[in-house]
């Protein structure tokens, strides 16, 4: 067995490499340094409180539209990342140069531009003077700069490529396939900086809009203590298991992703606990630091945050944020339990001591319905605070809300005076080897799950606004930072009640500067993400994208995908995750869409998204770039490229997903009932945990290689039963282009039609695609079911149909379809057997191997605790 290593990570260093990613590295000796970088990320969180509540309406004052605020928040990023982040490695850290202050400040008056300019930008729409063209130049290039400081060199360099791609593309040195006519520096500077179409675009909007308040929740929540009660509250559930650090790791990682939208904080917030514990079991240094990269990566695809992208995914799919959750939660979920399943089968390889003697199929329906509860006695929950809340106002009407915010106080009261009689959770690395009951620190922190409970609430019930959600937790978060201590004071009758109040009052101050220099990384980002965005939509390179990938895949569907995949990671390096997804999102969304309708897959475009999103994290785990494996390497003393290398085989579950959900969007709950969902969520389940044994050669015991193969067969089966079906019969049977009017007058509620199509693009390139035309009401006629749904009609000419109009900005016009494409065929389908029973062969199989391993287990080994 490997030896444990005790060394313990060095606190300063982690300090250092956390804010030299996230918060800045500068730590000013001087009065007038440390202030502004107490102050100025101060103003900037209240600045955002001001601009998401309702008191700038009720009061009148400092109403802005939309870039205007945008404009603000840009301002505060780039000052802050220009005086918290030292430009160079050997910078000043300890004070800030008069030089960096007057570029800071030039920077931030020119993002700012649009804030106290904005009226004569608009009435010079499109025809900017030379001091808009100057000041949109100065403001790109110190933009860059500031993402450059406060996130290194990659982002920086993706946009240089870009924007030398606006400016040069029309060289005549470059491929025919790649020219573009090119843009003039006024028609640039204009599209980037003083339209919405680049840096002040939808990506910003989002980050000054929801992004901050929702960084700003998880900083306050952290500062509260809930991140240390996540964490012991998992090692007191799971230290006792075989492998119990790493799984409490798996766990803990989870429920940090639920407040911090960063893979790297993620690693080092729980990591700095977990790792040493881990190595203290026996787990080497390289794979204790990959399982904590694995977990933190899991941490960003899981709902309801996402890192952020969930708020994203709304405004460039055009679904609610109800529906972006429902996407994610399965793979997410099922990916979690087979990383803690991976985790116990290294255990088990090492043969690792455990107090417990549970086993592991038994651990595993354990963890699997311990999940289940949980998902239902919190949609149970919001169900019921929905209910008390309709009767409230039924019964009350405008004395409800008042009521309601009584009842929440006083169950908060409660609640902090149940966790004061017993000892506040210790935050340090010897506490987690000597901690008390599971129940004894569950009772510390219900108070911690208020909050999150009221911000599902309001984002999942109350179907508000995920700027007013985040508005509100916030709001409760900053009662409970000024009160819990006090509270607790009073309850244990200490008599340094006032002295905790004023310490609640710092605590509160502490986290709207942590939550703000948080922030200032991805704000730039948010920028920067803008340029390569309005290069993308300047340029037209979405198309040159689609066919450079089409060249590589010679047409082949699982090639094209495949490279999707892999430029999606090179995109991704070195990106934070909201950037990344924004870039990736932008540049090969549409290329699998278009691709796909070629191929005859019609896949929708949140699976889309989705897909392009997982790659794109997967960033964060694969050398050399990896940070979130650099970050784990240094808390474990390991190699970061044999740390990156190890994480990145424990994802390959996460990178299978987004390829099963592409062509079963069964695992997104798309068009799922209920009943079907949960049972879509166990097959899944079932398959992702038989991956995890087949990938890591281990099952009831270590596997033979056929048994492996077999292991990975089945779980394909339950991953994708459709896969063998449509070898026995088609799954679409091919009618008339005539019938698609009676066909679509029948259609069912919120039905579609597929249609294959073809045609010539604006290049002239030839088009043969398969697409789903969404319908009107029922009960309208044919023609006006498509026309209301999809926007599209269809003349008839010698008994062929095309495309005679398209309505503007409909669904149709956005997946690509053009005039006079002809309507070639309908697809309808099939009437065949239930892809289900394919199931059937699959566990027999699985039996089989499982029946050889028992039978081996038994007579090689007695039974260890698990």
């Amino acid at each position: 067995m490997t030896q444990p290593d005790t060394t313990e990570p060095n606190d300063s260093s982690l300090e250092d490499f956390v804010a030299d990613s996230d918060t800045g590295g500068r730590l000013p000796k001087d009065a007038f340094g440390r202030n502004a970088l107490w102050y100025i990320p101060l103003f900037w969180s209240l600045y955002q409180l001001w601009i998401a509540s309702p008191l700038p309406f009720i009061l009148g004052v400092g109403v802005w539209n939309d870039t205007q605020t945008r404009a603000i928040h840009l301002g505060f990023a780039v000052l802050l990342a220009f005086i918290a982040f030292p430009g160079l490695k050997n910078s000043p850290r300890h004070h800030i140069p008069i030089a960096t202050w007057v570029i800071a400040i030039i920077g931030a008056l020119a993002s700012s531009y649009l804030f106290y300019a904005y009226s004569g930008v608009a009435a010079r729409s499109g025809a900017p003077n030379t001091l808009d063209v100057a000041v949109a130049a100065v403001g790109i290039v110190l933009l860059m700069e500031a993402a450059r400081r406060s996130l290194g060199f990659p982002l920086m360099g993706v946009a240089l490529f870009f924007l030398a791609y606006v400016f040069f593309g029309s060289w005549s040195g470059l491929p025919d396939v790649v020219q573009w006519k090119g843009a003039s520096l006024n028609k640039a500077m204009s599209h980037m900086w003083l339209t919405t179409e680049g840096v002040f675009g939808v990506a910003l909007g989002v980050s000054s809009g929801f992004v901050f308040l929702f960084v700003l929740f998880g900083a306050l929540l952290n500062q509260a203590g809930a991140g240390n009660y996540f964490l012991k509250l998992a090692f007191a559930s799971l230290g006792h298991l075989r492998g119990g650090p790493a799984k409490a790791a798996v766990i803990a990682s989870a429920a940090t992703g639920l407040i911090s939208g960063s893979s790297i904080a993620n690693v080092v917030t729980t990591g700095t606990f977990t790792i040493p514990l881990m190595k203290k079991v026996g787990f080497p240094s390289s794979k204790a630091g990959a399982i904590e990269v694995s977990s933190s990566i899991n941490g960003v695809l899981t709902p309801p945050v996402m890192g952020a992208v969930a708020f994203l995914m709304t405004e460039y799919v055009g679904i609610s944020y109800v529906e972006v959750v429902k996407t994610a939660i399965v793979p997410a979920a099922i990916s979690y339990i087979a990383l803690v399943y991976i985790v116990h089968l290294e255990a088990l390889k090492m043969n690792m001591p455990g107090t417990s003697r549970m086993h592991p199929v038994k651990f595993m329906l354990g963890a699997i319905f311990i999940i289940a509860i949980s998902i239902v006695i919190a949609g149970g929950t919001l169900f019921l605070c929905g209910v008390i809340v309709d009767t409230a106002q039924s019964l009350l009407g405008g004395a409800a809300t008042w009521t309601i915010v009584l009842g929440m106080a006083i169950a908060y009261v409660a609640a902090v005076r149940f966790a004061a009689k017993g000892p506040d959770l210790e935050m340090s690395l010897d506490s987690m080897q000597h901690l008390p009951p599971t129940r004894e620190i569950f009772k510390t922190g219900i108070h911690y799950l208020m909050p999150i409970l009221l911000l599902m609430y309001l984002l999942m019930i109350e179907r508000k606004s995920p700027g007013l959600s985040a508005f509100w937790s916030t709001i409760a978060m900053l009662v409970i930072l000024a009160t819990q201590n006090p509270l607790k004071a009073f309850f244990r009758g200490q008599t340094d009640v006032a002295a905790q109040l004023r310490s609640g009052f710092a605590d509160i101050a502490e986290g709207l500067i942590i939550g703000a220099r948080n922030m200032i990384g991805l704000a730039a980002a948010m920028g920067v993400a803008g340029i390569i965005v309005g290069a993308v939509t300047l340029t037209g390179i979405g198309q040159v994208m689609a066919e450079f990938v089409e060249f590589l895949s010679g047409g082949n569907l699982l090639a094209m995908l495949f490279f999707v995949a892999v430029i999606s990671i090179i995109l991704g390096m070195g990106l934070p995750t909201t950037a990344n997804y924004i870039v990736v999102s932008s540049l090969m969304a549409g290329v699998v869409v278009e691709l796909g309708a070629q191929n005859g897959l019609i896949v929708p475009l949140v699976a889309v998204h989705m897909f392009v999103f997982y790659f794109g994290i997967m960033a964060d785990v694969t050398p050399p770039v990896g940070l979130a494996s650099f970050a784990a390497a240094a808390i474990s003393k390991g190699d970061p490229l044999k740390t990156g290398f190890q994480a990145f085989f424990y994802s390959i579950r996460t990178a299978l997903l987004p390829f099963l959900f592409i062509f079963n969007t069964d695992l997104l709950l798309i068009d799922v009932g209920p009943y079907q969902a949960v049972f879509i969520f166990i097959i899944a389940t079932i398959a992702m945990l038989l991956f995890a044994a087949g990938t890591m050669n281990y099952f009831m015991v270590k596997s033979r290689l056929w048994e492996s193969a077999a292991l990975l067969l089945v779980a394909f089966t339950l991953f994708q039963p459709a896969f063998f079906l449509d070898r026995l019969q088609p799954e679409f049977e091919t009618r008339a282009s005539t019938e698609i009017f009676d066909l679509a007058k029948s259609a069912p509620e919120n039905g579609s039609v597929r249609v294959r199509l073809t045609g010539e693009n604006l290049n002239g390139d030839p088009i043969d695609a398969r697409y789903l035309l969404p319908l009107g009401e029922v009960g309208a006629e044919g023609v006006d079911r498509l026309y209301d749904g999809a926007g599209i009609e269809f003349r008839s000419e010698d008994g062929a149909l095309f495309v005679d109009n398209l309505n503007f900005g409909g669904p149709s016009e956005q997946l690509g379809i053009d005039f006079d494409w002809e309507l070639v065929e309908v697809e309808v389908a099939s009437e065949r057997m239930p892809k289900e029973l394919f199931y059937l062969p699959a566990f027999l199989l699985l039996g089989f191997v499982y029946m050889l391993q028992m039978r081996r287990k038994r007579k090689t080994t007695e039974g260890v605790p698990a």
